[in-house]
């Protein structure tokens, strides 16, 4: 059986075709690879294409969301493991616990939340599992190019700005997945706290 993937991308679809096609890639390849995508449970933009392109390869999706959104009707509904949380933190917690590794594609606010948070996680050690950026068409340069100033600022040490991966191409973010993810232990005091 493959990994449980979270994927975090748009709810909505973009402007540039190449943007919805990465999540519909992505999704296809998972689902021909036996991977489980965990996600945030929207029919809609980007989110609706990858769910859509799993289930086209006979892959799994398990889609999570708070009641708000059930209500707002932004829910994937006909997901058979739908899962219906109360808030925005039950949805990123649970994100975390049933996933093997972090996929971001292009999206908005919620997209970067999510990303930041469990970058964050693994900066602390809270999580150990892979993030990694799929950097389509150049969305993330920069975003990448200020977290390289903030390293240079002296504000986020080389190793802690290591753990966001990067990928150009959909080969890579599987490639990527599959590396551990090493720190140089506790963020504060260097040490190993596992």
């Amino acid at each position: 059986m493959g990994m449980s993937l979270c994927v975090y991308c748009g709810s909505n679809p973009g402007n540039d075709p190449a943007i919805r096609e990465s999540a519909v890639a992505l999704g296809a390849e998972m689902g021909r690879r036996g991977h489980r995508l965990i996600y945030g449970g929207s029919h809609l933009g980007m989110m609706g294409a990858l769910a859509d392109a799993v289930l086209a390869e006979g892959g799994d999706v398990t889609g999570i969301v708070p009641r708000l959104l059930v209500e707002k009707e932004a829910a994937y509904m006909e997901l058979k493991d739908l899962r219906v949380v109360e808030s925005m933190h039950e949805r990123k917690a649970l994100m975390a616990d049933l996933a093997d590794g972090f996929v971001a594609l292009p999206g908005g606010f919620g997209t970067l939340d999510e990303l930041f948070e469990i970058v964050t996680w693994t900066q602390l050690r809270i999580s150990m599992k892979p993030v990694v950026i799929w950097n389509v068409r150049g969305f993330y340069d920069k975003l990448f190019a200020f977290l390289d100033g903030v390293v240079e600022m002296g504000l986020l040490k080389p190793q802690h700005r290591a753990l966001l991966r990067e990928a150009s191409s959909l080969n890579q973010v599987f490639e990527a997945l599959t590396r551990p993810v090493e720190t140089d232990g506790d963020k504060w005091t260097g040490r190993d706290i596992r």
